[in-house]
């Protein structure tokens, strides 16, 4: 009989230790450490091609290895096929993470029928929600497909066996936190359970060829729960965003081995569930008010697409001693930065002031190509002076104030030209070497300073 060992395993990290400590070296979080169970079972082996033991694996030259294009079996939301890499891989599993409430499994449903529809068999497993709590959201929905197989279970292996049964082409998971295994003596949701169903898992998606999508939760901080290794062992990682009291929703790749990761995919929660939005920059500015200081707009690029986005910025004098710095949708240390350029560089008095910086729709834009448009806003806001309602920035700044060259600076503009914009400022060393659109004028500029004097007249 294997002997039962007990370990301590952190459960925001996974670190294991075989005592007890109130802080976990690991992660560095407090009594995040919890004793669990282990046997250790019999036949474990790694996943092997073959799956035989006795079968040898050679090393072969990268140069003799058939390169083969994986099928993809596509859905009806292009959306969701470009955050994917194209569609589905058979064998692949999909993590999918998101604030509750959010939309999560309004998705999959809604993409399960879909499928379900064109001819594949799919399974979805709830393990949070009864079948008759599934058909209810299925009817609000308008779902009604007979490839649809819905089962209520937690157990691992009866998950399993209905997986068998049914031999679907795509399962769903919702969530990995409420299934189990009975080998693994630990609670539902902990480290162990976790790994040991997640690794089961994959195992079953990559010997049978069935894409497997699994649901997680999410911490307070907007992390995915449980240890890191979750997130290595998948082969995507997608997170479901947006605002619970906004309409829009916005479903990220942040690991994809089949496709990129800088995609997204844009939907809105309406009453018969999410719909796609093909051309987010036209909703995003919609309810742009024009002629208010401080509103600008910029051409942010998410992976391949390029998209209009309106930022926004309020300066007003504070009479504290450490004016404030508040930024939504994008990095609040990233404006403080900006800020100082504008200080040192231009002349603007701003360590007295108030800033308050806000990106409408929700979205959060990382890249340093919306630095020129964060500073324009600034300035602004700061002179009471607005910007031209068509006129789009484009640029990323340096801290001696000078602006510097983006990337696909083409793509951006044919953007902005396409929704009616005449004017767009860009650096200078972007001009040149590509077809300018009939309708739009691009000025170029390379300091902060003269692009002010473009944007503002001064």
């Amino acid at each position: 009989m294997a002997k039962v060992k007990s370990i301590f395993l952190c459960q925001d990290c996974g670190y294991e230790s075989p005592k007890w400590m109130g802080k976990c070296p690991g992660c560095h979080a407090w009594n995040t450490m919890v004793e669990e169970t282990i046997r250790p079972e019999k036949n474990i082996r790694g996943l092997s091609s073959g799956g035989d033991k006795n079968v040898k694996q050679k090393p072969q030259s990268i140069a003799d290895v058939k390169s083969e294009q994986e099928p993809r079996i596509p859905t009806n939301y292009q959306e969701f096929n470009r955050v994917l890499g194209g569609g589905i891989v058979p064998g692949s599993m999909v993590l999918v993470g998101g604030d509750p409430g959010i939309g999560k499994s309004t998705l999959l449903l809604q993409t399960s029928a879909q499928l379900a529809k064109k001819g594949e068999r799919v399974l979805y497993i709830s393990g949070e929600e009864s079948v008759k709590q599934t058909k209810l959201r299925a009817d609000r929905l308008e779902i009604d497909a007979k490839d649809l197989f819905v089962l209520a279970e937690t157990d691992l292996e009866l998950i399993e066996q209905a997986m068998s049964d049914v031999m679907p082409s795509v399962m769903i998971i919702d969530s990995i936190q409420t299934v189990y295994r009975a080998e693994v003596t630990s609670a539902p949701g902990s480290v162990s359970q976790v790994r040991e169903c997640t690794s089961h898992l994959m195992r079953m998606a990559k010997t049978k060829g069935i894409a497997v999508f699994i649901v997680g939760h999410v911490t307070k901080e907007g992390n995915i729960a449980g240890p890191r290794l979750l997130e290595h062992m998948v082969d995507a990682v997608l997170y479901f965003e947006g605002e619970r009291h906004h309409t829009f929703r916005i479903l990220r790749a942040v690991k994809n081995r089949f496709g990129s990761t800088n995609e997204i995919g844009v939907f809105e929660m309406k009453e018969v569930g999410l719909e796609e939005v093909l051309n987010p920059s036209e909703i995003f500015l919609e309810e742009r008010s024009k002629g208010a200081a401080g509103s600008t707009v910029v051409a942010s690029l998410e992976g391949t697409r390029p998209m209009l986005v309106e930022l926004q910025a309020l300066i007003s004098p504070t009479s504290f001693g450490n004016p404030r710095r508040m930024a939504t949708g994008i990095d609040h240390n990233r404006v403080s930065l900006l800020m100082a350029v504008l200080e040192k560089r231009v002349g603007l008095l701003l360590q007295n002031q108030d800033a308050y910086l806000n990106v409408a729709g929700g979205v959060r834009l990382d890249e340093p190509a919306i630095d020129l448009a964060v500073a324009i806003s600034i300035a602004s806001s700061f002179r009471d002076s607005p910007t031209k309602p068509t006129d789009v920035m484009i640029g990323e700044i340096g801290l001696t104030g000078e602006v510097r060259r983006v990337s696909r600076i083409e793509q951006r503009v044919h953007e902005a030209a396409k929704l009616g914009f005449t004017r767009a400022i860009i650096p200078d060393k972007n001009i040149g070497g590509w077809t300018v659109p009939k309708g739009i004028q691009v000025v170029g500029v390379s300091t902060v300073y003269e692009a002010l004097q473009a944007a503002l007249g001064g």
